[in-house]
């Protein structure tokens, strides 16, 4: 019978990634770069082209292959495909011991 575990919600920490939180976000702003490209009907090139990025390096992002590109240029791209980016910093919730990083769309 095989063992059945409960997922922590962030893929990246149940695989013991010591970056977890921040391979979360990341990948929850390349699907939304991904979206927003797909939706203006770019091609890859196109996409880079307005992103300052190159074609390759836009096709690693979108395939999940983001650890070579920043926060601040995904957050950079997102402003490039016409989005406003927000940042709110509160304080933590008192169950947490440390602060979280996560990303909310609107």
């Amino acid at each position: 019978m095989s063992k059945i575990e409960i997922s922590s919600s962030n893929v990246y920490a149940d695989l013991g990634d010591s970056q977890a939180d921040e391979m979360l976000v990341k990948a929850r702003l390349a699907f939304k770069i991904g979206e927003i490209i797909k939706q203006r009907h770019l091609t890859q090139v196109e996409a880079a082209d307005l992103l300052g990025l190159t074609q390759p390096k836009l096709s690693g992002l979108l395939r999940g292959q983001f650890r070579g590109v920043s926060e601040t240029k995904m957050l950079e791209c997102l402003n490039r495909l016409g989005r406003d980016v927000q940042i709110v910093i509160r304080k933590r919730s008192r169950s947490q011991v440390d602060g979280h990083t996560s990303v909310v769309f609107a």
